[in-house]
């Protein structure tokens, strides 16, 4: 005779719901992703390829984001090159200006005053808290403002002036000095301070170092500029020159020394940023091509990854469906079990 208990339907009807809800749940994850739920089990002894082919296709994606922010970071530097080279370019305007005449003196000293102000303002531009022209010292504001009440670069500048001739720039014994005098000043003791070590003294706090970047598997190259460069700085000593000397009590002739030097310097600036443009703007193409380069082989990985890994999402959705179907049955004859009772047969 055989005995069948109902305890014993009902907990195999258990197990086989648990069975069911746990390939419900792989079934689940491959029709919603379209890949096998467990790489290893369904691989086999080609799953290390397909780990492979994840890693770098991991690796890639890292970089081409990080791409995404160098390109954001030299459009940014591109953007304030060009400004500064407009300002440059009306500086030298109000030089050329000034030396046929036409310019007060002290509208040219504030010519000057305005540009080394923008100058000090563009370099110190920042885009998501690092300053664009700072190098590696990015967490650094770039340039020390000029005109600022206690600036070590003006006190510099006045520091050299008097050391140089006796007296300040509006003393009446300045009215004396002479074009030759003004030339050897500026020679001999104001470049230094821009163009020289003095520079980093008192004007700059960037490094000479810029950022370097990894911008594909096996490629790398500097991504930013700093303030250092030689276009930079000789606009800035020109700017000083206008800014701190042209308002003053000197002579004719040292300011019109002061206006020739000023027109070269800035020429020579605008020189200089323009190929710091044309610089970026190579490296803004390295930086594209290399994303596209990527960008192709992330396509490649993703599509042998698909063909490891891929189910077929129509058979997917199907057993989706069928073991629904199996665990609402089951549910259904459980609870047909679980009201069964002999005492529903001793009456």
């Amino acid at each position: 005779m055989t005995f069948v208990s109902s305890a014993a339907l009902t907990n195999a009807m258990r197990y086989q719901q648990m069975r069911m809800q746990a390939d419900l749940v792989k079934a689940t994850k491959e029709s919603s992703t379209g890949k096998v739920a467990d790489v290893g089990l369904a691989l086999g002894g080609r799953t290390a390829q397909s780990v492979t082919f994840s890693r770098d296709l991991d690796r890639l994606n890292v970089i081409v984001d990080s791409n995404g922010l160098v390109a954001a970071r030299l459009s940014s530097t591109q953007t304030s090159l060009g400004q500064l080279s407009n300002v440059a370019q009306t500086f030298l305007s109000s030089l050329t200006t000034a030396s046929s005449g036409d310019n007060s003196d002290s509208l040219t000293q504030s010519t000057g005053q305005t540009t080394i102000q923008q100058l000090t303002s563009i370099l110190n531009t920042s885009v998501n808290g690092e300053y664009l022209f700072a190098g590696t010292n990015t967490d650094v504001k770039p340039i020390n403002d000029f005109t600022a009440a206690g600036s070590p670069a003006k006190a510099a500048f006045d520091a050299s002036f008097l050391a140089k001739f006796g007296f300040t720039p509006n003393d009446p014994a300045a009215a004396n000095i002479t074009a030759a005098q003004m030339d050897d000043f500026i020679t001999n003791d104001v470049t230094p301070q821009f163009v020289g070590s003095g520079w980093q003294t008192n004007m700059s706090n960037a490094t000479d170092p810029q950022i370097v970047s990894r911008i594909a598997l096996n490629e790398t190259t500097e991504t930013s500029t700093g303030a250092n460069s030689d276009g930079i700085r000789k606009l800035a000593m020109a700017a000083a020159l206008v800014s701190s000397l042209m308002a003053t009590g000197i002579s004719q002739a040292a300011k019109d020394i002061i206006i020739d030097h000023s027109q070269k310097l800035v020429g020579e600036a605008l020189s200089g940023i323009a190929q710091v443009q044309s610089q970026t703007g190579i490296v803004q193409k390295r930086v594209s091509d290399a994303s596209d380069r990527m960008k192709t082989q992330i396509d490649l990985f993703e599509r042998h990854i698909l063909d490891l890994e891929a189910v077929d999402p129509a058979e997917a959705a199907t057993r989706v469906a069928n073991l629904t179907q199996h665990i609402e049955t089951s549910f259904a004859l459980t609870a047909r079990l679980q009201q069964l009772s002999l005492l529903n047969y001793l009456t």
